[in-house]
């Protein structure tokens, strides 16, 4: 094949490739003598077909494959030749007027990643702000505890039911007189007011005895998940065998028992830990993105631009969706439109600073093993439906740009690690709140300018609400996987820590920060 450089601009590059029709005729011929043999014909012995019959037969088919391998194996040739390292999925086109038996003309477009040099991890400096776990804290969480596992104790014969109070009731539901599937049940628990029986089955039994006897009428809801009683009237007959009330819950050492643990001191050790793992997670953020300040103030080199449109794209995508769903649609549509190019901003600021963290992985060892690839791909497949997960373990393992994308935020959190662990790290002591006010002021605080950096106008920070940390390893678009299973119910992931639901705005907004 003969290669010719097009276009050598920044970071973009283009070739033409030139296969002669000889190489292509010669490959075609090659294909057609190892299928002969399997081919039958009337009137030929079994592997006697004449190879201008086996042409006729299988020739189409057998030259549009060896087109396309033929492309596939110059171009991987033309980025070993060029030492070229794709940013994205390469551009590649074969010339309109190719017809059989003429050269081959392949064009290829790519950008390449900048070259960057290693980044020094000396010098780096953190301040860790640390939230201790107070007592009042482990008290508040047992009473927590303690109101999700409320008891109850028989009140008196003579006590009307009120809102709070447990009933213990049989009851029979019928339609038109006559009792439907599912409508009966004996020594039911009901929790008047808690709204966990249909509209208006709670509020008829507001003041009955123990030992009542009564008819109450309800309607069902249209949109109930039993279709043959959908919207429908029905009564239930209800005995009251029994009226509770709350008891005080006191937590000692037979509470903790009750949950099953040795004793109260264990309780408290377990609401401590996962206290302090709430809090650790909020302290990670806050360092995280100290760090990623730093490193961005501290490195500027040109970043490809399909990169930037890929990761902008994804910004965009979930920001047009958050958008519609808002009370007031029109105007949040419009709030990011006006927006746009501050979002263009963030998505540069991502990519620059994931082939940094990528740069600074490869340089000082840090990969993802085998065994932790192997979990983010169970961890990833148990998303799928069933019949589809071996699909998409297969998908995983034969595209390698997918396998990258999945493995990404795990690399990016190993850098990182690395990073704190050469980092010199001073820790501060302070309250939830203070925490969660230095994030927020991380948030919105203007980017530090880059050394060097070419003159650009600056764009606002963000406030972090959606996606916060992009992958270090960015990668071209993969096939397409199978589609996931349905979620039971919609969860917003945050990529660090929970944070407090933030007061309602007009649009959700990307991290201005990395």
């Amino acid at each position: 094949m003969q290669t010719k450089q097009t276009v050598n601009e920044g970071l973009k590059r283009a070739y033409l490739i030139t296969i002669p029709a000889a190489d292509l005729t010669a490959k075609i011929d090659a294909e057609i003598k190892k299928v002969a043999p399997q081919v039958r014909m009337p009137g030929f012995r079994p592997g006697k077909v004449p190879a201008n019959l086996v042409k006729k037969m299988h020739g189409e088919a057998l030259h549009g494959q060896v087109v396309n391998d033929t492309i596939r194996e110059s171009v991987d040739q033309l980025l070993r030749d060029e030492a070229l390292r794709p940013a994205m999925q390469p551009e590649i086109g074969l010339n309109e007027a190719y017809a059989e038996g003429k050269d081959a003309l392949i064009s290829v477009s790519l950008e390449v990643l900048p070259t960057i040099d290693a980044p020094s991890t000396d010098g780096l400096k953190l301040e860790k702000l640390v939230v201790p776990v107070t007592d009042a804290q482990i008290d508040e969480a047992l009473a927590g505890i303690a109101g999700q596992n409320k008891s109850y104790k028989d009140a008196a014969k003579t006590k009307k039911a009120a809102d709070g109070d447990q009933l213990i009731i049989d009851f029979v539901g019928k339609l038109d007189g006559v009792e439907f599937d599912g409508g009966k049940a004996e020594d039911a628990a009901l929790v008047l007011g808690s709204g966990t029986f249909i509209p208006g089955f709670e509020d008829q039994l507001v003041g009955v005895k123990t030992g009542a006897e009564k008819t109450i009428t309800v309607t069902f809801p249209a949109e109930y998940q039993a279709d043959h009683l959908a919207g429908k009237e029905a009564t239930f007959d209800i005995t009251v065998k029994a009226v509770k009330v709350e008891t005080e819950t006191q937590i000692d050492e037979d509470f903790a028992k009750n949950l099953g643990l040795d004793s109260l001191e264990k309780l408290k050790e377990i609401m401590k830990a996962q206290l302090e793992q709430q809090t650790a997670g909020l302290t990670r953020t806050q360092m995280k993105r100290a760090l990623l300040d730093q490193l961005a103030a501290g490195h500027s080199f040109e970043v490809p631009g399909t990169m930037v449109e890929a990761e902008f794209a994804q910004i965009w995508s979930q920001l047009q969706q958050e958008a519609a769903n808002d009370e007031d649609a029109a105007a949040a549509l419009k709030q990011i439109e006006d927006e746009k190019d501050e979002y263009k901003a963030i998505a540069e600021r991502r990519v620059r600073l994931g082939l940094l963290l990528s740069e600074i992985g490869q340089a000082n060892g840090v990969e993802v093993t085998s065994q932790e690839m192997g979990m983010l791909v169970q961890q990833a497949a148990a998303q799928y439906r069933a019949e589809d997960r071996e699909r998409f373990i297969q998908y995983i393992q034969s595209e390698p740009m997918a396998a990258a994308q999945l493995r990404a935020p795990l690399y990016e959190d190993k850098v990182v690690d690395f990073l704190f662990d050469k980092a010199e790290v001073t820790e501060r002591e302070v309250t939830v709140e203070e925490l969660q006010a230095a994030i927020e002021a991380e948030e919105t605080a203007p980017a530090p300018a880059p050394k060097k950096a070419p003159a650009k106008k600056k764009a606002p920070a963000k406030k972090a609400e959606a996606k916060a940390d992009a992958p270090a390893e960015e990668k071209p678009a993969a096939k397409k996987a199978p589609a996931k299973k349905a979620a039971a119910k919609p969860a917003d992931a945050e990529p660090e820590a929970k944070k407090p639901a933030p007061k309602k705005a007009p649009a959700k907004k990307p991290a201005a920060k990395k």
